[in-house]
C-alpha cells in the first residue's frame, strides 16, 4: 500500500484490534483487582460445591462483557485524514469527535508489546506537546499501513508526494546484546535498589492488609517479631541480606535496560533521528530536530572508563514530568564521543562551547546546604534520645554525617554552567555528571529569585521554564544573574525560531 493508501475516508483498524484491546481490557481488571481474587483465592477451600456454578457462570459473563466491549470499541473507532488533520471517531455510549492539525503533532511512535508481536500487527500512537499521554492511539495497524499513515502525517501536502527516503543500511548507532550487558553494569543501582525497597514496603503493605481482612494479622506480627529477633542477632544474616539485596538491585538494573533498550538502533535521517528497540515491547521514536527542547549528556565514572555516555532528550510536555508522561522522554544509552559530537552537530550546538570553562555556583549554595541538614539530624538525634532506651542509635550518625557531607560536596563541584551567544549548558549531579544544552530561543520564560538570605550574600537563583519543564541555576553572583537574565530576554524577544 506504502503512500498510495487512502485516509481520506474513514477507516477502521485492523480486525486483529479487537484481541488486543480484548487482552487491555482484561489485564486491567486484573490490575485493579488482583487482591480481591487473592482474597476468594484464600476462601476457596470454604466454597460451597453448589456456589461454584455461579462463581463460573460470573466469570463467562464477564468475559462476554468484555468480549462485547472490545468489539463495540473497535467498531467505533474509525479515523482519516482531511485537509492537513488527522480526524478521529471513537466512544461506545459517549462519542467523541478528535481532530489535530500535523503542525501539532510532536511524535508519531510504532510500539509492540507480545500479543501485537504474535498477531503482526503495530500500535501507533499520535502525540502532542500538551498531552499526558498519547493523544490518539491505534491498537492494530499492518506494518505496511502504520508506515503510510506515518508517511501520510509527517510529509507536507503542499510538497510532492514522493515515497519517503529509504533508511541506510549503515546505523548512527546499534547496541548489541554484550555492550548492552556492559551499558546496564554501569548504571546508577543506587536507584535500582531503593526502587526495589519502594515494591517490598508496597507488598508488605498489602500482605498486611490481607492478613488484617482474614482476621490472621496477629500471626502475621508474631511471625515477623520472631524472625527480625533472629535476624537482628546474626550479623552473617545482616551482611547476606545486604549482599542479596545488593545483587538483586544490579539484576533488575540489568533486566530494566535490556529489556527497555533491547537492539537499539538508531538512524539519523532528514534532520531527525529514528530510535528502534525493547524486547517484550518493541517501540519506533522519531525525535524531530525542531520538537528537541534541550538534551542533556550523562555519564559517571564507570561510563568514562569506559568512554560511553548516554543522552537523554526532552521534548514538549504538559506540566511535570508524570508516569504517563515518561514516553516523552527518550533516552539513548552507550553513545561513544564522536556519537555525542555528531548529534550536538545535528541540533546545531556549537563546537565552540566545549572550549569554554565551566563557572561554578557560590559557595553559600554548599553551606546553605549544611545548615538544611540541621533541620534534619536534630530532630532525628531527638527522636533517638526520647524514643529509644539503647543509645547506640547515636552511631548511626557516624554514618549518616559523613556521606551527607560527601553528598553535598559533589551536589556543590558539580553544580555549573557556562554559556555561549545562543547556548547555556547547565552542570548538575551528585553519583553521575549531568550536562544540560539548552539553547536560549527554547526559553518561554525566565525567572531570578532571591530570599533575604541570598540577597545578605550577594547571590540569587535564575530557573529557565522551557516547554519540557523548568532547569535552575541555583546560587550565582548577583551580577552574573542579571545579565544571563537580561541576555536570555533579549534572545528570546529577538529570535525569530520557533520553540516547536
Amino acid at each position: 500500500m506504502g503512500n498510495t493508501a487512502d485516509f481520506s475516508q474513514f477507516r477502521k483498524q485492523s480486525k486483529k484490534g479487537i484481541l488486543v484491546i480484548y487482552a487491555n481490557l482484561l489485564y486491567k481488571a486484573l490490575k485493579t483487582s488482583w487482591l480481591v481474587l487473592l482474597l476468594v483465592a484464600q476462601r476457596f477451600s470454604k466454597i460451597q460445591e453448589n456456589h461454584f456454578t455461579y462463581i463460573y457462570l460470573g466469570i463467562a459473563v464477564l468475559l462476554v462483557f468484555f468480549l462485547i466491549r472490545a468489539f463495540l470499541i473497535y467498531k467505533n473507532f474509525q479515523f482519516k485524514i482531511a485537509k492537513e488533520h488527522f480526524v478521529l471517531k471513537q466512544g461506545i455510549l459517549k462519542k467523541s469527535n478528535t481532530s489535530i492539525p500535523f503542525d501539532r503533532i510532536q511524535n508519531i511512535n510504532f510500539k509492540q508489546n507480545i500479543i501485537q508481536q504474535i498477531i503482526n500487527v503495530h500500535e501507533v500512537n499520535v502525540e502532542t506537546a500538551g498531552s499526558t499521554k498519547a493523544e490518539i492511539s491505534i491498537k492494530a495497524l499492518s506494518f505496511k499501513d502504520a508506515k503510510a499513515l506515518k508517511n501520510a502525517v509527517t510529509i507536507s501536502q503542499k510538497k510532492e508526494n514522493k515515497v519517503e527516503e529509504i533508511i541506510s543500511e549503515k546505523p548512527f548507532l546499534k547496541i548489541n546484546f554484550p555492550a548492552l550487558l556492559k551499558v546496564s553494569l554501569t548504571e546508577n543501582h543506587f536507584h535500582s535498589l531503593l526502587l526495589l525497597f519502594a515494591v517490598l514496603i508496597t507488598f508488605f503493605q498489602q500482605i498486611t492488609d490481607l492478613f488484617d481482612g482474614l482476621g490472621k494479622k496477629e500471626v502475621l506480627d508474631n511471625y515477623i517479631s520472631e524472625n527480625t529477633s533472629a535476624l537482628q542477632s546474626s550479623v552473617i544474616l545482616i551482611v547476606g541480606l545486604l549482599i542479596l539485596l545488593t545483587v538483586i538491585a544490579v539484576l533488575s538494573s540489568v533486566v530494566r535496560v535490556v529489556f527497555k533498550h533491547f537492539n537499539l538502533t538508531v538512524y539519523i535521517k532528514n534532520n531527525a533521528l529514528e530510535i528502534y528497540q525493547g524486547l517484550t515491547t518493541k517501540k519506533t521514536v522519531i525525535l524531530k530536530k525542531n520538537k528537541i527542547q534541550h538534551i542533556t549528556i550523562s555519564t559517571n565514572p564507570i561510563k568514562k572508563i569506559l568512554g560511553i555516555s548516554f543522552i537523554t532528550f526532552k521534548q514538549a510536555i504538559s506540566g511535570k514530568v508524570k508516569k504517563k508522561q515518561l514516553d516523552k522522554i527518550i533516552r539513548i544509552v552507550g553513545c561513544k564521543a564522536n556519537q555525542v559530537n555528531q548529534i550536538k552537530e545535528l541540533l546545531d550546538f556549537s563546537a565552540q562551547i566545549d572550549a569554554i570553562p565551566f563557572q561554578k555556583s557560590n559557595i553559600y549554595l554548599k553551606y546553605r546546604n549544611y545548615i538544611r541538614s540541621l533541620l534534619f539530624f536534630v530532630p532525628l538525634n531527638i527522636l533517638f534520645y526520647f524514643g529509644m532506651e539503647d543509645y547506640n542509635a547515636f552511631w548511626v550518625n557516624a554514618i549518616i554525617i559523613p556521606v551527607y557531607i560527601i553528598v553535598t560536596h559533589f551536589f556543590y563541584k558539580k553544580r555549573v554552567f557556562k554559556c555561549t551567544e545562543d547556548i547555556m549548558v547547565i552542570g548538575s549531579g551528585i553519583l553521575e555528571t549531568h550536562q544540560t544544552y539548552l539553547p536560549f530561543y527554547k526559553v518561554q520564560n525566565i525567572k531570578l529569585k532571591q530570599t533575604i538570605f541570598q540577597e545578605r550574600k550577594g547571590v540569587a537563583d535564575l530557573v529557565f521554564q522551557t516547554a519540557s519543564g523548568k532547569l535552575k541555576l541555583p546560587c550565582i553572583s548577583i551580577e552574573k544573574a542579571m545579565h544571563i537574565y537580561n541576555y536570555t530576554l533579549f534572545k528570546v524577544e529577538s529570535s525569530t525560531k520557533s520553540w516547536m
